[in-house]
């Protein structure tokens, strides 16, 4: 059983920095990739950011340059630190592992944490 918990939400006035963090247990096998989505009220769940194993990294447009993720697979944690928070970043921000297996991804998430910016 693979469990994820994630910490670091809050609320935070625009224009300032906030540090998420997520950590695996479990049996976690490689390769796999960790990551961060994140959904708003009324909107679906999107891709935020998300590492592999080897530290590759890939983002979504609207936070290039002021988000940033990176992972220590020795202890199977992944953080996303956050800069210039703005108000559309409010969100409950979700820790996701996606482990390989040979017919696909076996797929964990956390239970998520709130991000709030006020304007």
């Amino acid at each position: 059983q693979v469990q994820l918990v994630e910490s670091g939400g809050g609320l935070v006035q625009a224009g300032g920095s906030l540090r998420l963090s997520c950590a695996a247990s479990g049996s976690i096998s490689s390769p796999n990739t960790m990551g961060w989505f994140r959904q708003a009220p009324g909107k679906r769940r999107e891709l935020v950011a998300r590492v592999t194993i080897s530290g590759s990294t890939e983002y979504t447009n609207s936070v290039k340059g002021r988000f940033t993720i990176s992972r220590d697979n020795a202890k199977n944690t992944v953080d996303l630190q956050i800069y210039s928070l703005k108000p559309e970043d409010t969100a409950v921000y979700y820790c996701k592992l996606e482990i390989a297996r040979y017919f696909g991804t076996s797929d964990y998430w956390g239970q998520g944490t709130q991000v709030t910016v006020s304007s």
